[in-house]
């Protein structure tokens, strides 16, 4: 039995690469059939051809009235394509993502596609004024300059980019591949919807389908301000101070003043003194051997003894009661009888 995967759970996985699209070839000449399409469509509506023709068709159809049935179910689902729901769970996820992998990429990367939509897909909408099918004054026109915001489709764009940038930055091929799929079909279903529910024109989809798409594939230019803002972003903390962070020692200084160790304790005092006069006090008090020469003193111990085993010394001198042997302190030594005298 391999015992190695409780030291696998324990691991930190290490957070996966994202690689950084680049504007290749292929990618230049999707976003140029992108742009040529949108501008085809523009045109189309500009000229009031066929395709406003087709718009009025599908919308005298009433399909909400055709199929009944599924309007409850699709009113729930259109809400895929609002800009502040999708914002708030793509953005959730990315910021999981950001933490995780410690980068502000995906976060920034999710701005930065918001902000693009925002400006080019509203400065169309106000500057062409279309008005919806709900509003429309005139069977057969194209609605154009009468102060309406529905050309192109805002929730069909917002839900090509806000889905598709998870596919934007997948971090393997495989990944990308199912969530490109998924974005798609999000995409498509919601702009369907929108013509079902009599809120946009058909033309109106086929635009928001475009403008969503040239913004994804145009995003490889500006990786590169994504990049400085990140950086600005992390350099400004830096320059800041983390938070939680532990502060760092200063360094210190050769013009401060050395400090003076510490005053050995008082209590230590008495025990060196009474060692330094202890052979003093054996050399007046001790008396000399039998022979005349006096008794040689003892070598002093290696270790010093436990305080509990010293006897305290005062200032009136020791404790211990005076040896019979021994002359007090000062005075000379008594003579012995000389033997048979």
């Amino acid at each position: 039995m391999r015992t190695d995967i409780f030291a696998r759970l324990d691991r930190e996985p290490e957070p996966p690469k994202i690689e950084t699209p680049r504007m290749s070839r292929h990618r230049i000449a999707l976003f140029g059939g992108t742009l040529a399409f949108y501008l085809a469509i523009v045109v189309a509506v500009l000229m009031s051809s066929w395709l406003v023709a087709l718009d009025w068709k599908v919308m005298l159809f009433r399909p909400y009235q055709q199929w009944p049935e599924i309007h409850a179910a699709l009113d729930y689902y259109v809400v895929l394509g609002q800009r502040g729901p999708t914002a708030v769970m793509v953005a959730c996820w990315l910021g999981w993502r950001s933490w995780r992998q410690h980068t502000l990429r995906p976060l920034l990367t999710l701005g930065a596609s918001l902000l693009l939509l925002n400006l080019t897909v509203g400065a169309v909408k106000i500057g062409l004024g279309r008005l919806g099918p709900h509003y429309a004054t005139r069977i057969g026109s194209a609605e154009l300059f009468a102060g309406g915001d529905i050309f192109p489709s805002g929730h069909t764009a917002n839900a090509v980019v806000t889905w598709g940038i998870l596919a934007y930055l997948a971090a393997t091929p495989r990944a990308r591949r199912y969530l490109s799929a998924m974005s798609a079909i999000v995409s498509l279903g919601v702009g369907l919807t929108t013509v079902y529910l009599g809120t946009h024109w058909l033309s109106d989809v086929l635009l928001g389908w475009a403008a969503g798409l040239l913004i994804l594939l145009g995003l490889p230019w500006v990786e590169p301000l994504i990049t400085r803002a990140e950086n600005w972003i992390f350099a400004a903390r830096a320059r800041l101070g983390a938070p939680g962070s532990r502060p760092v020692a200063p360094a210190p200084d050769a013009d401060a003043p050395v400090p003076v160790p510490a005053v050995q304790p008082a209590a230590q005092q008495p025990a060196e003194e009474s060692a330094a006069q202890g052979p003093a006090r054996g050399q007046a008090g001790r008396p000399p051997a039998a022979n005349g020469r006096p008794r040689p003193h003892p070598a002093p111990a290696t270790a010093h003894a436990v305080r509990s085993e010293r006897s305290p010394v005062t200032p009136a001198g020791s404790r211990r009661p005076p040896h019979a042997d021994r002359a007090p302190r000062g005075g000379t030594a008594p003579a012995r009888p000389v033997a048979g005298g």
